[in-house]
Formats: structure tokens, sequence, C-alpha cells
């Protein structure tokens, strides 16, 4: 049995499964933004190819690939597809991974698993979606399925789950504007001082060069967040809005990943440490208090504290759904989200896994903190969180 506390994650050891880079796209607005007409395997490609030009790895070293990827037809083909026309030899095998909004974070699992077990040495992981090109489908269940009362509850709509959170456990509108008020302002703030600019890698398509967000509505104020319609007035409360759900949009994340002794013995720059992950079920009709019973599996698993954390990266699924994960982890909103969340940003389902790790580690390295603690809501009743250390940690551990 692994040794727990906080010693132990901080401890270096060489068969540590450890990140040597971490970026992710500019986000682009659905139907409407800088993304809208490019295909996930093009996106793949150009972040790909950006990827290998920035870090100089022979891509013929890399052992395996995990793309987290939700709506796309045939995610595998175009996936593999992507990787080849980016230069990487067709003796690199590669997989992918959908637990829809953890799609990202399951990549990263994934090859930490195989690096773990000694099935792999570097592994790259993945998240991306175009929910421009390829829109959440309808799910279809046979009536016999469709008979039993959660079976029922996980195919619906994602905005009916928003609505059963925010009845079931009281939220108010006006606390859901706050919460987004929150992620907007932030998101904004981060904007305009270049902060993202230090986790995006450009990327070029079609002869474009893409590398800022256009998702981000600055501007945004909580007189215009309460005159918003709701977003789905055939559910009461109908208290979710275009301005307190999450974003729908197009990117995609990558991480490099490898053994702490790999990393030194190729010279390569260790950003982070992954520590361990959890998926969790809860019930399908209020899918979003997932992270309320993701964090805590996950900080028991290694011996933490919600205290040990310094950053916090929890998905902004929707207002309702957010803030009382927020209240019942009680957890002080400094900490969260500190340059807004995907309300603002936005949320494309496979990436947001993997941006959400990227973001925290460069927050990380900014205050000089030591550990990152991600989670997120899963459609159809689930949750998900990991933990990570920040490897750039200047001072006594």
């Amino acid at each position: 049995m692994p040794a727990k506390g906080l010693a132990a994650v901080l401890q270096k050891n060489p068969d540590d499964v450890v990140i040597t880079f971490a970026k992710r796209t500019a986000m682009g607005r659905v139907k409407k933004g800088q993304l809208k007409d490019i295909p996930v395997d093009e996106l793949l490609r150009s972040l790909f190819k950006a990827t290998l030009e920035k870090t100089k790895l022979d891509p013929a070293k890399i052992d395996d690939i995990c793309v987290g990827v939700c709506h796309p037809p045939s995610p595998l083909y175009i996936s593999r597809a992507a990787a080849l026309a980016a230069g990487i030899p067709h003796t690199v095998p590669i997989s992918t991974v959908n637990r829809l909004c953890s799609s990202g974070l399951m990549s990263i699992r994934n090859i930490a698993h195989s690096i773990r077990s000694g099935e792999t040495s570097i592994g790259v992981a993945v998240g991306v979606e175009s929910m421009s090109q390829n829109p959440r489908p309808s799910p279809e269940v046979t009536q016999i399925v469709e008979q039993n009362g959660e079976a029922h509850d996980c195919i619906q709509p994602m905005g009916w789950t928003s609505e059963m959170v925010a009845e079931t456990y009281n939220i108010s509108r006006q606390t859901q504007d706050e919460y987004a008020l929150i992620s907007h302002s932030r998101a904004e703030r981060s904007t305009k001082h270049g902060i993202f600019a230090e986790e995006i890698i450009p990327i070029e398509i079609r002869g474009a060069v893409i590398s800022v967000d256009d998702t981000i509505r600055p501007g945004t104020t909580l007189e215009g967040l309460a005159k918003l319609k709701p977003a789905f007035p055939a559910w009461a409360p109908s208290a979710t809005t275009a301005g307190n759900a999450s974003g729908i949009g197009d990117g995609a994340a990558i991480c490099i990943m490898t053994t702490r002794a790999r990393a030194e013995k190729e010279g390569m720059e260790i950003l982070g440490k992954w520590v361990a992950t959890s998926v969790v079920g809860v019930e399908p009709r209020v899918m979003g208090i997932g992270p309320i019973a993701a964090i805590p599996k996950v900080l028991d698993q290694v011996g933490l504290t919600k205290e040990d954390i310094d950053v916090w990266e929890i998905n902004e699924a929707f207002a309702s759904q957010f803030a009382y994960c927020v209240e019942q982890l009680q957890i002080p909103m400094e900490k969260i989200n500190p340059n807004g969340g995907s309300i603002a940003l936005t949320h494309p389902l496979g990436m947001t896994g993997t941006r959400q790790v990227v973001t925290g580690l460069a927050e990380l390295k900014r205050r000089n903190g030591r550990l990152l603690c991600t989670s997120m809501c899963v459609g159809s009743g689930m949750g998900a969180a990991g933990i990570f250390v920040n490897e750039a940690f200047h001072g006594k551990l």
C-alpha cells in the first residue's frame, strides 16, 4: 500500500508519473467563433504539429497517445489520421476515451496508469471537442430500458439536470447569477492581463494563427445577467440562462507525460506530477453534484485534506450545480477557478478535463503553490477528480 499524506505526495521518486508539457489551444465560440469550421481531425493535426515544433520531441519516442473526445463520429479513426498527418509515425498507437465531460481527464488517467504499469514510457494525453461541428446527439434507448426511472433520467438534456439541482437544493436564480458573475469577471481580468497566453499554444489553421480565446464576454454585470431569459423554460424553476451556464465551444488541450527518471534522462522540463484520479457515480437526475462525491474520494485515496490544496479547478457546467458543490464542499472561492471557469471560458466537452489541468498547473506556477485538485460533474450521473503536484514549486516542501 503506497504511503499517504502530504509528505508522501510531495516526495520525488524516479517512477513518478510526471507532465513535461501542458498547453491548450485558444477556444472558439460555437457556430460563431474562430474554430467553428474546423473539424476535430484538423484541430488535432494542428495541435500535434505545434506541440512537436515547440518541444522538439522526436515523435518516434512516443509509446502511446490517448485522446479524450465525446461526439465526433469514428473518433479513433480521425484521431489516428490526425496524428499521422502531423508527422507522428505509424508505429505510434492511439486510443480514444469517452467519459463525457471528464474525457480529457480520463485521457491523462489512462496514460498515467499505462506509465505506472510499465507498459508506456512516454505518452501523450489529449482532450478535444468541436461542438460546432459535432453537437450533442440525442441519446436513444429502447422502451424496456427507459422504463427504469434512473435510466430515463440519465439520457435527459443537461439543462434539465441543471434545473433539477436548482429545484432539489433550492439554488436561487440570484445565487446562480452571482457565481456566474465571478467567472465572467475573473476571465475578463485574466484576459486583459495576458494570463491565458501562458497556457495557450498558438496553432496555425488554414493560414490563420489562433492564439486568443474569442469566448469571453467582457463587461458582464449582475444586472445584465438578471435580464437574460431562461434557457429551459419548459422545466421549473427555469433559472438556467445563457449567462449562468457553461458556454458551448471548440478547442483542444495536450499533456506530454513520462516517468521522472525518463524526463531527467531526456532533459525534459518537469511541470507537474500526476498523483491520483477518482471516478464516482451519482443520481442521474442531479448529475451536477458529481464533484461532491469525487473530491473527497480522491483526497482520501492519497491522504490529503481540502486545506492541503492550493488551487482548485472545478468545472462550471451550470451555476446551479457549481454553486451547490462549492457550498457543500466548503472551499474558499478565492482558491477555485481563479481565472474564471467554463461559464466564462466555454466547455468543449472532451477538452475540459485536460484544459483544467493545463490551467491549474499554470496558475500553481504563478502562485508558487504546491497542489492542484481538478474535478467535474459528468453527464448521465457521474463525477471525476484528480490531484496534481506543481513541480515548478520553489521553497520548502
